[in-house]
């Protein structure tokens, strides 16, 4: 069953119920949330109960070793992620054979946000815990509990490979949420190309975070990255200092990367009311109680719609009226957005986009199944359609061996540890700062050679930092605090080849194609940014590695009968490509479930592989992500959409409204935005 209402309605009593009722009964009770810190609130409200049969106990990477055999032999109610279920519970089924064998009910918890890679593995995740359950003799029924997902029984299906029930009525009460859209004005400041600068998200952000707090109201803002939750708390804080010096400890950032103990005492002073103003990454999207909030403020579009309801519902969840604030950071889809508003209002969520199919998904779950129990051939429907394929390329790939019995896992090292299921490229780094020894926090792999290079300037619940040295092999960056009034950007090279076109058809006088690509990328410089201006003030280079991504793809080709009549005109055809690249990364994500940062581009005016102009949008995760096939199956409308959004800019040469990326490796040189919405116009079919 999926019970799909939104925020407050009392999802958490519909799942609670029965599972203490299965409780009572002698069974035991499995719930999944995505995040620490929203099994830690659950936990809290179970508690609070106080029924003497429910021993409810967290199972996660915060958990002392010491309590951790405790929870395996005696908890009845056990809550935990699917990391902690992916590489510790299944692996070790075994020692929880007393709970596989009694459990009755798995509760998988804001399960919206199990999508892309992360939710295709997740799907794989729980097909597995059904065949450990089946071998101990358990079928629980699992529950889905979302406020925001389209079309519930469908996605429900998706994510478990069972047939749902969906209930979707909602009857609760609930005030008004007065809904804005906040567009940061122009300055008197100029940027790349002479284009004129909007004023950050973030700095309107934490002042309108300062003008809440002042009139205590409770708020959390939300932003797109641990800086600007840095940033923003840091500055809110410092102008609340200019009010009264008793202020600024009401205001605070949380994110991911904080050590548990430090995330623990900050949500519990956000629900005291102790802080007033918290700036928080997504770590909070998701259903933690924190009733009494009266604001939100959405510091840039926060990649679905889904996820910006969620945002939106932390207030007024007491029944209490509440206020919605969305700031449009300088991005295309942000300006498209806040001059669209039909385009967020009255429409429904987005579907949840996973591909538990992706090889590169379903060949380390098969590994890690049979690593767990040898699997046979009543087990690959489970495992989906693709499944038998996939154990023929693993036994010739010499992971699995074939015997009759079934097949079985080779290796001495993890099956588990194949599978990394958040996409982080691998271990996180760790942050320690150089004069001390302490642990200031981690950041995942891939980030690394972005956040925290040798040279980054790296912010720490309001403290600036040096990055002194990067050691990848170690997995240690090294810092030391520091004064800096500048902000670091690092610089990147991109190449993409083109392995397979597995759909295409022609696309107005060009050719649209989906199918596999290898990108190369690798960080070669970084940039120093004076933080109050933008100024460029001087770039360094980096010695880093090159990173491979193989991955899907959507591009488009136009043929040399079209573009040279354009070239002839004198259009800079690498310019207007890049842009409409750009343009067109930015808008993706209003057609499929993705963030900016989930996808990449490359464009150029003639492609090695093609022997054409040609403009990719790549999915950034290895194997693909369904983001590129989304948009290939949506193309007229996003690349239409695209072009609108450019054209409709007041910039005059292009802007970060329209075509500059704040991830660009090349610096947003060259682009050409009168050149990109010529050559949109001449690709799109007439209407």
């Amino acid at each position: 069953m999926i019970i799909a209402t939104g925020t407050a309605s009392g999802k958490s009593l519909a799942y609670l119920v029965p599972a203490v009722t299965d409780i009572l009964a002698g069974g035991s009770v499995l719930y999944l949330t995505p995040t620490k810190a929203l099994a830690a609130d659950q936990l809290r409200s179970v508690r609070e109960l106080k029924l003497a049969q429910v021993r409810a106990a967290t199972y996660d990477g915060d958990t002392p070793p010491e309590e951790r055999q405790w929870v395996r032999r005696h908890a009845n109610y056990v809550l935990t992620n699917p990391d902690m279920l992916h590489r510790s519970m299944l692996p070790h089924h075994a020692a929880w054979s007393s709970f596989w064998r009694r459990l009755r009910m798995v509760i998988v918890d804001e399960c919206h946000g199990y999508r892309g890679v992360f939710g295709s593995h997740v799907a794989q995740i729980l097909r597995r815990l059904r065949r450990i359950c089946g071998k101990y003799g358990s079928h629980p029924v699992f529950m889905l509990v979302s406020a925001t997902v389209s079309d519930p029984a469908a996605a429900g299906m998706r994510l478990t490979g069972l047939e749902m029930a969906e209930v979707t009525a909602d009857a609760s009460p609930r005030g008004a949420t007065t809904f804005a859209l906040w567009e940061p004005p122009l300055t008197d400041l100029r940027g790349e190309g002479d284009a004129p600068v909007r004023r950050t998200s973030t700095a309107e952000a934490a002042d309108l975070l300062t003008d809440l707090v002042v009139d205590d109201v409770r708020t959390l803002a939300f932003v797109r990255s641990r800086r600007a939750a840095e940033t923003i708390s840091l500055t809110a804080r410092g102008h609340l200092e200019e009010i009264s010096p008793e202020l600024p400890a009401r205001v605070a950032a949380y994110r991911a990367g904080y050590l548990a103990e430090d995330r623990r005492a900050l949500e519990k002073a956000l629900r005291s009311g102790e802080i007033t103003g918290l700036a928080t990454t997504n770590a909070l999207e998701l259903g933690i109680d924190v009733s009494g909030l009266d604001a939100v403020l959405i510091a840039g579009w926060p990649g679905t719609r889904a996820s910006l309801w969620q945002q939106a519902g932390r207030a007024g969840r007491d029944g209490q009226d509440a206020l919605a604030v969305l700031i449009a950071r300088d991005d295309p889809l942000d300006t498209y957005l806040v001059h669209h508003p039909q385009a967020l209002f009255g429409r429904p969520v987005e579907a949840i986009v996973l591909d538990p199919d992706n090889p590169y998904v379903l060949g380390p779950h098969l590994c890690a199944a049979a690593a767990e129990i040898p699997l046979t051939e009543a087990d690959l429907p489970v495992f989906g359609p693709e499944a038998a394929g996939v154990l023929d390329d693993l036994v010739e790939r010499g992971m699995l061996r074939r015997r009759p019995q079934g097949w079985f896992w080779t290796r001495r090292e993890r099956a588990a540890d194949l599978a990394d299921i958040r996409g982080s490229g691998g271990p996180p780094i760790e942050v320690v700062e150089a004069s001390t020894g302490r642990l200031l926090g981690t950041v995942d792999e891939p980030s690394a050679h972005t956040a925290v290079h040798t040279g980054a300037v790296h912010i720490h619940q309001g403290e600036t930092y040096l990055v002194d040295e990067l050691d990848l092999d170690a997995g240690i960056a090294l810092v030391s605090a520091a004064e800096a009034d500048y902000s670091t950007f690092a610089r990147d090279i991109t190449d993409i080849s083109v392995l397979e076109s597995l759909r295409s058809h022609a696309f107005g006088p060009g050719e649209l194609h989906f199918g596999t690509v290898e990108v190369t990328r690798q960080v070669v410089s970084f940039l120093k940014r004076r933080v109050q201006t933008g100024e460029v003030l001087g770039e360094e280079p980096l010695d880093l590695p090159p990173r491979t991504l193989r991955t899907r793809a959507v591009w488009w080709t136009l043929p040399e009968s079209v573009v040279a009549p354009l070239r002839a005109q004198g259009l800079d055809l690498g310019g207007a490509a890049h842009a409409a690249e750009h343009a067109s990364i930015g808008l993706l994500p209003l057609f499929a479930t993705c963030d900016r940062w989930d996808i990449g581009g490359v464009s150029t005016e003639l492609h090695p592989d093609t022997g054409l102009l040609t403009v990719f949008v790549y999915d950034g995760h290895e194997g693909g992500a369904g983001f590129a096939e989304r948009g290939y199956a949506r193309a007229l409308d996003w690349l239409t959409a695209t072009r609108e959004a450019i054209a409709a800019c007041e910039c005059e040469r292009g802007c970060p409204s329209c075509i500059q990326s704040p991830k660009c490796g090349n610096g947003n040189d060259p682009l050409d935005k009168q050149g990109a919405i010529l050559l949109l116009t001449t690709l799109l079919p007439s209407p």
